[in-house]
């Protein structure tokens, strides 16, 4: 499993400038729906490098998860070239995200 969600992340605007597949996972390292989906999470993203992965922590006051309008954990938001491609919100099988992933091209 990667490292945990990161508590210092990117703005906004730097998310919104990053190039090429980007996704945005949003959670929480206590969350029982995160830690539930990282089974069906993690090994998608490890075949995939050429994604840049970001893991944000959410919650109350954190600005980045706010500006996606996330809700729930955990959150995945797909992006390419700074632009929403796909989303999947609590991915209940590795089929999601991939299919999630297979928008970005």
């Amino acid at each position: 499993m990667n490292a945990g969600y990161l508590e210092t992340q990117p703005t906004r605007a730097e998310v919104d400038a990053m190039t090429g597949p980007v996704v945005v996972e949003f959670g929480t390292d206590w969350c029982g729906y995160c830690r539930a989906a990282s089974r069906f999470i993690e090994p998608v993203l490890a075949d995939r490098p050429d994604v840049t992965r970001v893991r944000a922590e959410d919650g109350k006051g954190r600005p980045l998860g706010r500006s996606f309008g996330v809700k729930l954990w955990p959150t995945l938001v797909f992006l390419r070239d700074g632009k929403e491609v796909s989303r999947v919100v609590r991915p209940s099988s590795r089929a999601a995200v991939e299919d999630a992933l297979a928008a970005l091209g």
